[in-house]
């Protein structure tokens, strides 16, 4: 996931993505960043953090633990900011937006 160091807010995007990488998928044992199942976040709005994100399937059997996972670990961090999630499935994951790290973390496991 790649933050713009020029924005206001990327001090604060980078504080969610390490927050996020908190938050494990439990059937693969990497986390969601790694996993790339956020699509963006977004910080503009001082008042919210707007997180676009995915599951690996639609029937995802952890899907609602992965996106409580997201808000509250987000909840902790921001606590001051009300948390927005549009969990969406366009465009489509596959596994080729795992990053580089969790193929690594993968291949360990």
């Amino acid at each position: 996931m790649k933050i713009d160091l020029t924005k206001p807010e990327a001090f604060e995007e980078l504080k969610a993505v390490q927050a996020l990488m908190l938050v494990m998928d439990p059937e693969l044992g990497i986390n969601i960043v790694d996993m790339g199942l956020i699509y963006h976040l977004d910080l503009t709005d001082p008042s919210c953090i707007v997180v676009t994100m995915t599951l690996s399937s639609a029937y995802c059997p952890m899907g609602d633990s992965i996106v409580q996972g997201v808000e509250n670990t987000l909840q902790q961090q921001f606590p001051n900011k009300a948390i927005v999630i549009n969990l969406v499935w366009e465009p489509i994951w596959t596994p080729d937006r795992i990053s580089e790290e969790g193929k690594i973390l993968l291949d360990r496991g």
